[in-house]
This record gives C-alpha cells, structure tokens and sequence, in this order.
C-alpha cells in the first residue's frame, strides 16, 4: 500500500476521510481503512479519520468507519454535531494523546462552548432516538439503486453509501454545475463537486415520498439531455482580442 510506503521516522499520523466528499463522493474499497488501521498501528501513527463530511449516521453507519468495525484513534467531526443548527467542530482521541495538549496550544473559531455543546448532545439523542442511521440505510440504498437503474449517456457512474451519493456525469454531455441548478428549478437542491458530480445528501429525516419526488426531479433533468456538447473551438494565442 502507498500509505506504508510512504512513512518516514518522522510521521505522526495519517488523516483520511473514510468516504472522499470533495474529490467526488469516492468509496475506498473494502479492507482498505481495515488495512490503514493495521499500518498505522504496526508503525505505531495516529489514524486520523476526518468524519466532518460523512457526518453522523449519514453513512447508516453512526461513524463512516463503523462499516469496516474499524476504530481511528482520533475522529474529526463538525457540521452534522451541531444538528444543522449551530457550528462545532469535535477532535476525539485517547487520553494519552490528549495529553499532549496544553491550555492555549490549540484554538477554535467554532469551539465547545456551552450553548453548542447542549445542542450537540441533543442532536445525538435524536439520532439515536429516531434510528436516523438505520433511516440512512434504508432510504440511502433504495435511492442508490434507483439511481443505478437510470439509463443515460450521460451518467457515467453513482456511488456512495447511505445517504451520501454521488451522481458522476460525463462533462461532454452536461457539467455538474448546470445539473445541480435544473435541479433547484424542480425543488431540488445539490451541490456540485469535482465539476462532474452532482452531490446528494438528503436530510435524514427525508421520507420515501420525497425520495421518489427527488428521483422524479434527477429523471425529468436527464430527459433535457439529448445530445453531446459541442467543444469549444480552441482559440489561437495571436487571435485573442486587444
């Protein structure tokens, strides 16, 4: 494995998103983060998983790294902590590498303070009350199938896992940007990443209705699409304009 090629006597730690969020909502294969966790235990580093993006049960797991039974040292949370209300971010490890923290070595823009943190400990009984993980599952592998049976030429692939799904477009038939924003004309909101992959991470708390409505949207956008577009005509340096 690269990773293991890659370390030197002076690395401290490895960090790695269990799912890759920014780089397109890319799935690592199975074994791979039990794999990390070997090497990075063998050579004695700090596995770091950076959860912020797969969240909180999103994944139908309550941590991404839970589908391997694989425990970091030190997970990294923020976003769905706070619930969609407010901003906390969350550094998680064992009490020998806490320790090494002194008071002022390290600061946050969005720390723990008291309002935050009672939000926080809501958000995570209601997860846990409403079985949102399990909700994740179910609704997230019912949509990603219904994705895989849409048949267009400009899907190129659909990936993810729970409620997190990357719908990857060929960029010669439709750029992500322009999907995403037909989408939001039909009632549907997306974030594009990677210019070819339109993200979608429903709430958990998403029905079944809205689900097929959301599907409805993605397959009534498809149907607009009919054809390649045409590249652009390159332009020759002494042709630009003044």
């Amino acid at each position: 494995m690269a990773l293991e090629a890659a370390i030197r006597p002076e690395t401290a730690a490895f960090l790695v998103e269990p799912i890759q969020g920014e780089a397109g909502i890319v799935v690592p294969p199975v074994g791979y983060l039990r794999a990390v966790r070997e090497i990075c235990s063998r050579h004695n580093i700090l596995m770091i998983a950076d959860e912020v993006q797969t969240g909180l049960g999103r994944t139908g797991k309550l941590l991404a790294c839970d589908h391997e039974a694989v425990k970091p040292d030190a997970p990294i949370l923020g976003k769905a902590l706070g619930g969609g209300l407010l901003p906390i971010p969350m550094f998680l490890a064992r009490a020998d590498v806490m320790a090494v923290f002194q008071p002022g070595d390290h600061g946050s823009t969005f720390g723990g303070n008291p309002l935050a943190c009672a939000v926080a400990r809501t958000a995570l009984e209601i997860l846990e009350r409403d079985q949102l993980a399990q909700r994740a599952e179910e609704l997230g592998s019912y949509l990603l199938a219904r994705l895989g049976e849409l048949r267009h030429p400009a899907i190129r692939a659909v990936r993810g896992r729970g409620l997190l799904i990357g719908l990857d477009l060929w960029p010669q038939w439709v750029s992500a940007r322009s999907f995403c924003e037909e989408l939001m004309r039909c009632g549907v909101l997306s974030k594009e990443t990677h210019q070819s992959v339109v993200r979608l991470a429903p709430p958990l708390t998403i029905t079944r209705a809205q689900v097929d409505q959301a599907l409805g949207a993605i397959e009534a956008v498809l149907d607009t699409i009919t054809s390649p577009q045409p590249s652009p005509t390159p332009v020759r340096g002494d042709a630009l304009p003044a």
